[in-house]
């Protein structure tokens, strides 16, 4: 079952979590400190991949960045331009 043991955080501030650097990715956007980007998250949940399969398969990734890329998305649903904090 999805989301069975990570909470999903309501009010999550995922600006701390995610960022876009040119010089990293392409400036896709990614979550700070690695090169993994939030779309590759979310591309995982859209296919009905658990946060701890998620978590797994990318050691890099933290618990809080799940819900930090479920926020951005929700945000960017809302929104024509959010603006991403750069490194």
């Amino acid at each position: 079952m999805l989301y069975t043991s990570l909470r999903l955080e309501i009010d999550m501030d995922w600006k701390p979590h995610i960022t876009s650097d040119p010089t990293i990715m392409h400036g896709a956007v990614c979550f700070r400190g690695t090169r993994i980007a939030v779309s590759v998250v979310l591309d995982n949940l859209a296919d009905g991949e658990t946060p701890e399969r998620i978590l797994d398969q990318y050691p890099s990734l933290k618990a809080e960045h799940i819900p930090a890329a479920i926020a951005y998305a929700a945000d960017l649903a809302r929104e024509r331009v959010v603006a991403v904090p750069a490194t």
